[in-house]
C-alpha cells in the first residue's frame, strides 16, 4: 500500500519523465518522477510511476494519487516544456506556479534551436544565460528584450520560443534569492537519473517495465541519502505560509496600525 503523505508538505517539487528501452517488450519504459524539497528544506523523493509517453492522463493519475494521500498543492513545480504535465497540474493543483527548466530551454540539443544555423547558437546560448542570470526580473526582462532585437529579423521562431514562456521562466525571481539557483532548473532530477541512464546502458535495457521501474526506484533511493538541503532551507517555511520577497528578498509587512504620539 502506497505511504500516507499527510505528515509531509512539500513547497517545491521538480518532475521529469525519463524514458529507457524495455529488451522484451516493444514499447519504451516511461518513469513519471517527482522530488520535492519539505518544509525543512530536504529534498525527497516523492513518487516514481510508469507513465505512458508523459502524457496528459498519465500525470494526471499520478498527481491524483498524490493528493488522495494527502499531498498538498505544491507552490511551485519545475520541469521541462512538456505538456502533459502543465495540462495536468492544471487541472490537479490549479493553485501551483509554474516553472519552466532553463537548462532544456537553453540547450541547443532540444527543437528550440532548430531553426538557428550552428554558427549563431553559441551567441544564443550566451545571450539566454545572460537573461536567466540576470540580478532580478527587471534586468532578466531587459536581457530578452535584447535577444528578442538580436535574433527576431532574421529567426522570428527562435524570438518567440523565449518570448512565449519568459513569464514562466522568470517565475523563480518571485521566491528568496537563496532558492534561485534550484528552482531554475530540473537538474535534482536529471543529474539522478544520470546514474539510472549509466545502468540501463550498460545491461543494455532492463528486461521488463516493472523490472526497470523497480531499477530506477533503487537507484534514486540510493541517491537519495546524498541529497542535501536547498540553501537558505530555513526560508522554506517562509514560502509556504505567503510570505512576499521582492528581488529576491523578504518584505516585511508594515504595522497596520501606529499609535499616534500625544
Amino acid at each position: 500500500m502506497a505511504r500516507s503523505l499527510a505528515d509531509r508538505d512539500y513547497v517545491y517539487v521538480w518532475v521529469d519523465g525519463v524514458h529507457f528501452t524495455v529488451r522484451l517488450e516493444d514499447e519504451r519504459l516511461c518513469c513519471l518522477a517527482v522530488v520535492g524539497v519539505r518544509l525543512d528544506g530536504k529534498k525527497e523523493l516523492v513518487a516514481i510511476a510508469d507513465g505512458y509517453r508523459e502524457s496528459t492522463d498519465s500525470w494526471a493519475a499520478l498527481l491524483r494519487d498524490l493528493r488522495h494521500r494527502g499531498m498538498r498543492a505544491p507552490a511551485v513545480a519545475v520541469g521541462d516544456g512538456a505538456l502533459g504535465f502543465w495540462a495536468a497540474l492544471r487541472d490537479v493543483f490549479p493553485e501551483t506556479n509554474e516553472q519552466r527548466c532553463w537548462v532544456h530551454k537553453v540547450s541547443v540539443y532540444r527543437p528550440s534551436w532548430v531553426a538557428l544555423p550552428t554558427s549563431i547558437q553559441p551567441l544564443a546560448k550566451r545571450m539566454l544565460a545572460e537573461d536567466r542570470d540576470a540580478e532580478d526580473r527587471e534586468h532578466a526582462r531587459d536581457a530578452a528584450k535584447a535577444f528578442d532585437a538580436e535574433f527576431r529579423p532574421k529567426w522570428p521562431k527562435a524570438a518567440d520560443k523565449l518570448a512565449c514562456d519568459l513569464e514562466i521562466l522568470l517565475r523563480f525571481s518571485d521566491y528568496p534569492a537563496e532558492h534561485w539557483l534550484h528552482l531554475k532548473t530540473s537538474n535534482p532530477i536529471d543529474s539522478t537519473f544520470s546514474t539510472v541512464r549509466l545502468r540501463t546502458k550498460v545491461t543494455k535495457g532492463p528486461g521488463s517495465r516493472a523490472a526497470g521501474l523497480a531499477m530506477a526506484f533503487k537507484l534514486i533511493e540510493a541517491a537519495e541519502a546524498r541529497w542535501r538541503y536547498v540553501n537558505g532551507a530555513h526560508l522554506v517555511a517562509l514560502v509556504r505560509a505567503g510570505a512576499t520577497f521582492r528581488k529576491g528578498v523578504l518584505i516585511e509587512s508594515e504595522p497596520q496600525d501606529r499609535e499616534v504620539a500625544a
